[in-house]
């Protein structure tokens, strides 16, 4: 089994030290503010370490298309036709080689400042993860920080044709680009006159939308602000590289590389394994790849072997969202961890929103056994709705026992987004970014995360009690996960033999060090009490005696529990709360003697 957890703090970087509480819809930099990367002091990072944090993934790191000007410090403008929101998505990367103007104090020393904030990571004992985005980039792509040996994506392709091996994107010959028919909800800057929008913007020869729409106009809810990456996918969908032999399903990072070694592969990938490994120079620790599944798996055993030959250690998420692509990404493309959104992340929420029943996490978990530590959890993301949102569930609390099953119930990685921990509903109309969701394309303020902020002294002192209870319950929840071994150990589903209700779950985790016992209730209204049964099968593997144990619980920390061993059957009955979510732990190596009732 793997003998450690991994937790990940997703911060969205430009609104995580942003104290402005303007948040006028479609606000401008200077009404609604931003945060900079200077706002990360220790104080605020060894607060998140002291969360029960292993690693921050700074989102939006990487320069992307925005609106401001910066032609001062060398930065080339974008037309603000093709940038989503006021401030840009982070998701139209226009620079690999640099970072986000807005972040930085000096936009003409923003590399040395994210520097600067990789190592006040370190100091603080947090491992830096950014994005890569491999399947599209910027319409105007432009680099302005490239090493003196790269050139840009496509300043050597050959226009004239829709697809070559060698183009790093694909074309549509003699046409032109024709921007979609715009919402008039998202009009460009909310409809607010910007000179450079006198001005058409111009493509030609218009190129494939990001999404794979090869309209010359595509359609407004294409990505319209992007390009597609040419992998070496001809346009009828067959390769122009080598596949890997399906034994290298078992084969090591070391070996899929050396694989790549006899192959010259397509420029595109040169590309982006040198972007990978300029930031691991830097100090970057890992990467969040978006939408992976668009983007060829034999890509991914070159780029992450690539990496792990530098950093053996490297952490490496993505978004899969395809369940019968997650063995692929995995095992030949390498991946470490994948997003557990299309199985346990939508059962949890409609657990929460009293729409499904407990039995589908089991299930979930037998499905995904032999993957089961490579399933990154999480309840929140800048992806998704608020928990605290009326549209997912209104009350954080609701969320806890969720909460608990998410972080312990596998050996995988558990995620939290800012703000999740106090409770931020993302209610604000930002712009281009709606409510229920925390904006990624505007300047906004995070009002719950402002209250925990408190003006930079990151201690939490304008938050009430509710919400510092809140923030208390993750962090003793993240704490537990990372601190007790037989959490990477092995998994026992107590809801079937048990014959538990739809509202309430429980499971076994353990190894040869200690026995962990979780048990949840998602009803808001009811409490109920649940007589477990332990079978003997795990009783006998734990050499425990017949005898009465107590167990301390940590989460709520309620009364000891009593479990009781008669005949190699443990009996373990206990009672549950409206949104309860506890775990006892009993100790093996040495048995506690206070553990040991009789």
């Amino acid at each position: 089994m793997y003998n450690k957890k991994h937790t990940i703090y997703q911060v969205f970087t430009r609104l995580f030290g942003n104290q402005n509480t303007n948040n006028k819809p479609w606000g401008t930099i200077e009404e609604n503010g931003v945060g900079k990367f200077s706002d990360f002091t220790d104080k605020a990072l060894s607060e998140i370490k002291e969360l029960g944090i292993t690693h921050i993934w700074y989102t939006g790191v990487p320069h992307h298309a925005v609106i401001n000007d910066y032609q001062e410090a060398g930065i080339s403008a974008d037309h603000p036709s093709v940038v989503k929101g006021r401030a840009g998505s982070p998701y139209a990367v226009k620079d690999y080689y640099s970072v986000n103007p807005d972040l930085a104090d000096s936009p003409e020393q923003r590399v040395k400042e994210f520097e600067a904030l990789i190592k006040r990571s370190h100091d603080n004992g947090l491992q830096v993860i950014i994005d890569i985005v491999p399947n599209h980039v910027a319409r105007q792509y432009h680099g302005s920080h490239n090493p003196a040996d790269v050139e840009d994506f496509g300043a050597s392709d050959d226009t004239s044709v829709e697809y070559h091996r060698e183009n790093n994107f694909y074309y549509i010959p003699d046409s032109q680009f024709e921007l979609p028919d715009i919402d008039p909800a998202f009009t460009p800057l909310g409809g607010e006159a910007h000179p450079s929008l006198k001005r058409h913007f111009i493509e030609k020869p218009a190129k494939w939308t990001g999404n794979g729409s090869r309209l010359t106009k595509p359609n407004f809810d294409d990505w319209y602000e992007t390009v597609k990456i040419n992998y070496g996918i001809k346009p009828d969908g067959s390769k122009d590289f080598p596949e890997l032999p399906q034994d290298y399903e078992d084969k090591d990072y070391v070996e899929h590389y050396h694989f790549w070694q006899q192959f010259d592969v397509p420029s595109s990938w040169i590309k982006f394994r040198d972007i990978a490994l300029y930031w691991l120079a830097k100090g970057v620790d890992g990467f969040r790849y978006d939408m992976a599944e668009m983007v060829p798996v034999e890509f991914w055993s070159y780029l992450n072997s690539s990496i792990k030959m530098k950093n053996p250690n490297a952490f490496l998420m993505a978004e899969v969202y395809q369940p019968d692509l997650y063995r692929d990404y995995i095992r030949l493309g390498k991946m470490d961890y994948l997003y557990d959104k299309v199985d346990l992340y939508d059962a949890l929420k409609s657990i929460m929103q009293g729409k499904g029943s407990t039995a589908l996490i089991p299930e979930i978990q037998h499905q995904m056994h032999d993957i089961e530590h490579h399933m990154l959890h999480f309840l929140d993301n800048h992806d998704e709705q608020r928990i605290a949102s009326p549209e997912f569930v209104g009350n954080p609390h609701i969320a806890k026992p969720a909460m608990l099953v998410s972080a312990l119930l596998s050996s995988s990685p558990t995620m939290i987004y800012f703000g999740q921990e106090v409770g931020e509903p993302g209610a604000e109309n930002a712009g281009f970014g709606l409510p229920s969701r925390t904006s990624i394309f505007d300047y906004i303020g995070v009002p719950q995360h402002q209250k925990w902020m408190n003006y930079g002294a990151f201690d939490g002192g304008l938050l009430d009690e509710n919400e510092t209870a809140l923030r208390e319950f993750y962090r003793r929840v993240m704490n537990f996960s990372l601190e007790h071994s037989a959490l990477t150990g092995e998994y026992y589903d107590l809801h079937q033999p048990c014959q538990l209700s739809e509202s309430t779950y429980a499971f076994l985790r353990y190894d040869q060090n200690e026995l962990i016992l979780t048990a949840v209730n998602f009803d808001k209204q009811s409490s109920t009490k649940i007589e477990l049964t332990l079978p003997n099968s795990v009783i006998k593997t734990l050499g425990l005696p017949d005898a009465v144990y107590s167990l301390a619980e940590f989460i709520e920390h309620q009364q000891p529990q009593t479990l009781t061993i008669e005949q190699g059957i443990g009996h373990f009955d206990v009672h549950l709360a409206p949104l309860a979510a506890l775990t006892w732990v009993l100790p093996l190596r040495s048995l506690a003697s206070d553990s040991l009732i009789n």
